[in-house]
């Protein structure tokens, strides 16, 4: 005859998943989970302060009046953004070119620190650690008024070199922060089998290492080109002739009353970034599966 084997926990599971305490506290997490609950209500009022500036200046943008009364639906700001613009065009190149370029360096850097700090031990990696985060906690100002002074004294002449500069060390920091939270989580176990199966550092590293973080070097990427073309205070301050970026230019704007034109300018960007954050959300997320 088979002996019929039972599972001896079968009753004390049977007992924990049917039992009346957890039906009650499905019940009650349900009830206090409700549409108009404190932290849905939170969420709802953060996203429309976030988001209905922005309607607000997509709405504007077809107003075919400069002030804020809306007249009628009209293309009059875009047809003056493409066609009597160059100087707004040309400060939006500058910002355009400093920010990818020195996001591309921050980005090179930040990754190659983090690593290097993330996974070896030499002295003074603490001090690394802590100084690190010092552009990122210190005002801007401050920051500002000490890279203009340090360019003064190696006689270095203002303009877009020096915005690149900045722009690069205040960047740093978040791109260091960005692929360290991905090194944290990182499986240490894969670098030992690459080295089990004959890999050196090198192939390592190119082969191993970045593609596992290439969705927090991404992030950090973007995050910096963000930071650098929003920042105005810092490139205030290490601008000189000839570098205008959109934000100068914008706040130069400011004394004669802010064109509409700026308002097609900004939905053009958000479409844009939009259409870019899209395809890198796909982009990365398919490399990291195919990884």
């Amino acid at each position: 005859m088979r002996r019929i084997f039972k599972n001896p926990f079968a009753p004390y599971i049977r007992k924990k998943k049917f039992s009346e305490p957890a039906k009650h506290a499905k019940r009650l997490w349900k009830k206090k989970n409700t549409v108009f609950g404190f932290s849905n209500s939170i969420l709802a009022l953060s996203l429309l302060f976030l988001f209905v500036p922005l309607f607000v200046i997509v709405f504007f943008s077809f107003n075919e009046a400069k002030d804020t009364n809306f007249t009628r639906v009209s293309f009059v700001w875009y047809q003056k953004l493409f066609l009597e613009s160059d100087d707004l065009w040309r400060a939006l190149f500058n910002s355009l070119l400093i920010a990818i370029s020195s996001s591309m360096v921050a980005t090179i850097l930040g990754t190659l620190a983090a690593i290097g700090v993330g996974w070896y031990k030499f002295k003074g990696r603490s001090y690394i650690q802590t100084t690190s985060f010092l552009p990122m906690v210190l005002p801007e100002v401050i920051m500002g008024v000490s890279l203009l002074i340090f360019f003064s004294g190696i006689k270095m002449s203002l303009g877009l070199f020096t915005i690149f500069i900045a722009h690069t060390t205040f960047c740093l920091p978040f791109v260091y922060l960005m692929v360290s939270a991905r090194i944290d989580e990182f499986d240490y176990t894969i670098i030992e089998a690459s080295h089990d199966l004959g890999a050196n550092e090198s192939q390592t590293l190119f082969r191993v290492i970045i593609p596992a973080i290439v969705p927090g070097i991404v992030a950090g990427f973007m995050v910096s080109v963000t930071m650098s073309l929003e920042d105005y205070v810092i490139t205030s301050l290490v601008s000189g002739p000839g570098s205008t970026t959109l934000p100068l230019y914008v706040y130069s704007m400011i004394r004669f009353g802010v064109s509409p034109v700026i308002n097609s300018l900004s939905f053009i960007l958000i479409l844009v970034i939009c259409v870019i954050t899209f395809v890198l959300r796909k982009g990365v997320r398919s490399f990291a599966a195919a990884h």
